[in-house]
């Protein structure tokens, strides 16, 4: 039996979510009460009659110190009157498979779910930790209740929990006996599998067997890298036990609290064993390498496309997965595509599909939770965003390995009446730029500015504005707002955009899901037409003709300001 306490506290200033929940250093979230704040404040922005008696999600992607988060979280959610708990097992969950979850309770029975990841940052004791909290749609809170639990947090003088040491199984049910005002009460802890509604809910959505066709080729060869993430356990159980890849083709697929050393991030920098293998880089025409490479991040909500020898930007691939819906089962099984949007950065490889297909495309700020609202309202089937992130319509997240699943629907498809050599990624891509052209597309981070020299980046984009449009003729400029055509919110301060009037774009926006410092991330994106050179590399490109990476350090005078040579790294 269980007893309530109030404990008194004191106010953190540092509180407010960023793009994606709250992410810090793992020695931040050790300070006293600091995770025990929080959480409270997170119950202190609803009314009690929006939690008390429902169910509450609980999971993450099994980084260093959930564990410790977790429980405090039950005790809390306990503590302010929640009528259930779903844990995943373990603890361990992927952030889609979790907003799944939250969309499977039944209606109004749901309060919503806390997910504890820090997505593609690195983990472990002197690394990062992060809390989010997603509503009952399963998506991640919008900007203006995010506000709200930062006022909440800047007022809060006290927090409930259960009087108790106890630690709660997180691999069996179990059930929480509550005194409170001489009545007792029981909350039921339910354990959900990590994988299994998840891999049900896909196999509801592609053609399982369709894809099998694709695997039972001899010439075609897949590789996946769970980046010790909480991707493995789905990579297992439907590449390896539902399409037959060999166990070897699937690399790191252990979720460990620190990602085995390694940065869970889905990129050319940080997935170097994935990029070996694919020969992205050396091009060795004497090496046979795979025809299909894929990861995932952390927590399995970002994906990577490799071909032979070739990265897919996440531009490109939401263009790609586009122009090519009609083929996926996941995409039309409610009719043709509604519409489509993409962040800010994104590059407009998706506008030009979406032009020439009669689709309406958005245009949002980066973080995801600015695609809920068009998903809710029905306007779009498919978004994602260039930091590797694609989604549609059967969950409110990015959702890393329905993205693979989307690319393997493809090629399943261009291959099902062809006997001869395979049509694989590379074939796919060049056919795409033909039609559309193609997007030359890099990003340049500029890592851990203090606040002195991000504002000084900031005052110089400013004043930059207005001298880039005098710099050629239809040059545009400004700083991106967005005006939500749902809740008809106003997000201001978005990001720099200077535009060519052939839509070439160099962008300026400072990251939201750095724990530590300001990160300023520059894209460069120049547009060559279908007559063009689309084989060309990315590098050459960007710096042919009007030299982006110069043109954005005159703009902004980030090396002088920050004291730097050249970026943190470039993907």
């Amino acid at each position: 039996m269980s007893k309530i306490k109030e404990v008194q506290t004191k106010p953190y200033t540092d509180q407010k979510m960023g793009t994606s929940g709250l992410r810090k250093k793992v020695k931040v979230y050790q300070q006293e009460n600091y995770i025990e704040n929080f959480i409270q404040s997170v119950f202190d922005s609803y009314k009690p009659e929006d939690y008390k008696g429902k169910t509450l999600v609980i999971g993450g992607d099994g980084r260093f110190y959930n564990d410790v988060a977790i429980q405090l979280t039950i005790k809390i959610g306990v503590a302010n009157g929640v009528g259930k708990i779903v844990l995943a097992e373990n603890g361990l969950m992927s952030t889609p498979a979790v907003s799944l979850l939250i969309r499977s309770q039944p209606k109004g029975e749901c309060y919503g779910g806390f997910i504890f990841t820090a997505s593609h940052n690195p983990g472990g004791p002197n690394e990062d930790m992060g809390i989010k909290f997603n509503g009952d749609n399963g998506a991640a809170i919008p900007e203006g209740k995010n506000n709200e639990v930062f006022e909440a947090s800047k007022k809060i003088t006290k927090y409930l929990i259960l009087d108790t040491n106890e630690k709660f199984p997180m691999d069996k049910p179990s059930e929480i006996k509550v005194e409170e005002n001489g009545t007792v009460r029981t909350v039921k802890i339910e354990i959900e599998s990590t994988t299994k509604r998840y891999v049900e809910e896909m196999q509801k959505l592609f053609d399982f067997d369709l894809i099998k066709t694709l695997f039972k080729r001899d010439d075609f060869h897949f590789i996946f890298d769970g980046l010790n993430g909480i991707s493995g356990p789905y990579a297992i159980a439907i590449f390896q036990d539902i399409f037959g890849v060999p166990k070897e083709n699937l690399d790191k697929c252990k979720p460990l609290p620190d990602f085995g050393g390694l940065h869970p991030d889905p990129n050319l920098v940080h997935a170097k064993d994935l990029d070996a293998k694919m020969d992205v880089f050396k091009k060795d025409l004497s090496k046979k390498v795979p025809d299909f490479g894929a990861a995932c991040d952390g927590d399995a909500d970002r994906n990577i496309i490799f071909g032979p020898r070739m990265l897919v930007s996440p531009s490109d691939s939401l263009a790609a997965i586009t122009n090519n819906a009609d083929l996926i089962k996941s995409l039309t099984r409610n009719g043709p595509l509604k519409g489509v949007a993409r962040s800010m950065p994104t590059s407009g490889a998706v506008d030009r599909v979406a032009k020439k297909k009669g689709l309406q495309c958005y245009e949002v700020p980066t973080g995801w939770k600015f695609f809920g609202n068009l998903l809710d309202d029905g306007r779009i089937t498919l978004c994602g965003e260039e930091s590797f992130g694609t989604g549609s319509d059967h969950i409110r997240e990015k959702d890393g390995v329905w993205a693979i699943l989307c690319w393997l629907t493809i090629l399943a498809q261009k291959n099902k009446d062809n006997k001869g050599k395979l049509i694989g990624i590379p074939e796919i891509m060049q056919e795409h730029w033909k039609c559309y052209g193609r997007d030359y597309y890099c990003r340049y981070d500029y890592e851990d500015l203090n606040n002195e020299q991000a504002a000084k980046v900031k005052e110089n984009l400013n004043k930059s504005l207005e001298t880039w449009k005098t710099m050629k003729e239809g040059n545009e400029a400004c700083v991106f707002e967005y005006n939500d055509p749902v809740d008809h919110s106003v997000s201001k301060n978005q990001g720099w955009i200077y535009k060519y009037k052939n839509g070439s774009r160099i962008i300026f926006r400072f990251s939201g899901t750095s724990s530590a410092g300001a990160t300023v991330r520059i894209y460069f994106e120049k547009h060559v037409d279908p007559d063009g050179n689309l084989l060309a590399d990315v590098a050459d490109v960007v710096k042919s003709g009007d030299n982006f990476p110069e043109l954005a350090v005159k703009l902004s005078d980030i090396h002088n300001v920050a004291g730097r040579t050249g970026p943190t790294v470039i993907t």
